[in-house]
């Protein structure tokens, strides 16, 4: 009888214990790791346990990781941990953060195309979003054989690209990252773009080189469809564009405040005031703003531009030389004035 006794009081207390431990291990992985506010855990290549705890611990700030050790330890994720970005919130269990990266499930993060002056700088900003090396995705962008594969070539590559954010994988690879791109594109220049351009008479990719010399040539909103539309005038007039900005990119001196006669006789393929048309492809990757600008320019009889004298970031537009030779003058009066060489 004290036998059986013994052997009841045992099983309880094993039942009471074994209760206990399961309580304990449900609640331990059940509670919030502490995570003060909704932030982004970035698993890189080249990360371990280790390290991704340091990244819970100092860039989460999460306080209670003893639950999450466990389950990496009894899993395989010690060793298949998966790169990427992970948006965790306060509220945010334990398990449920550990099966969100055991999985692989990313959160997408938000990636903007600027429109910059050239590859290299686009290649700076998108490896400084995502988990790619600048280097890498510059060597694919000027690599002559992938880009003839795209469509493109060194001068019209920018052309490919639509200013916008985006949202993507933060481990994408730079392929599918340009495909991506190739998408974007695509579903910008839909019917109706592409008609308007036909109409215009001119491809895609020469509305965006024309649009990238009106970004150049103003900041100011309601001047683009302005500008735009004195250019298609010089165009189909037959006339040089003389258009400043592309001087300076051909001479790689985005800085110049004043174009000089030793400037306008450098043979580069970019320079307007010697080679008519359009240059061989943007000089910088042009935004939205200036391609529907291009797209549903202004129509008037402007041949000429010329910086107001007053430095405002506009234009005085003529239609006859003898009054832009007028505007001119202001204008280099004023420069004068202010000692810019």
């Amino acid at each position: 009888m004290k036998k059986k006794r013994l052997l009841i009081g045992g099983s309880i207390l094993f039942l009471i214990l074994a209760s206990g431990i399961i309580t304990g291990y449900a609640c331990l992985m059940n509670q919030p790791l502490g995570i003060e506010k909704s932030t982004f855990l970035y698993i890189d290549n080249d990360d371990n346990i280790d390290s991704v705890c340091y990244k819970l611990e100092h860039r989460l700030h999460a306080r209670r990781l003893t639950g999450f050790r466990l389950l990496a330890f009894q899993s395989d994720y010690t060793n298949h941990i998966h790169s990427g970005a992970y948006l965790f919130t306060p509220e945010a269990r334990t398990w449920q953060i550990f099966r969100t990266l055991q999985a692989g499930n990313q959160t997408p993060v938000s990636v903007t195309i600027p429109s910059v002056r050239t590859i290299g700088k686009l290649c700076q900003s998108i490896s400084h979003q995502l988990m790619m090396d600048s280097t890498a995705i510059s060597s694919l962008l000027t690599d002559s054989t992938y880009c003839a594969s795209l469509g493109y070539n060194a001068y019209t590559l920018p052309a490919l690209f639509i200013p916008n954010t985006y949202e993507v994988y933060w481990n994408t690879s730079c392929k599918d990252f340009i495909k991506r791109m190739q998408k974007e594109h695509q579903r910008f220049w839909n019917e109706k773009r592409t008609a308007q351009a036909k109409a215009i008479g001119l491809t895609p990719t020469e509305v965006s080189t024309l649009a990238s010399i009106v970004d150049e040539e103003t900041a100011n909103q309601a001047e683009k469809p302005i500008v735009a539309g004195l250019y298609i005038n010089r165009l189909k007039a037959n006339m040089l564009l003389q258009a400043d900005p592309t001087v300076k990119f051909g001479l790689q001196e985005f800085g110049l405040r004043r174009i000089l006669y030793k400037h306008l006789e450098t043979d580069s393929p970019y320079n307007t005031y010697i080679y008519k048309g359009l240059p061989p492809g943007p000089i910088r990757i042009p935004s939205i703003q200036g391609l529907e600008s291009v797209l549903n320019y202004s129509h008037h009889d402007y041949l000429y531009m010329c910086a107001k004298e007053d430095f405002s970031g506009t234009h005085n537009f003529a239609r006859t030389m003898s009054q832009h030779l007028a505007n001119a003058r202001r204008y280099q009066q004023a420069l004068n004035r202010r000692n810019i060489r």
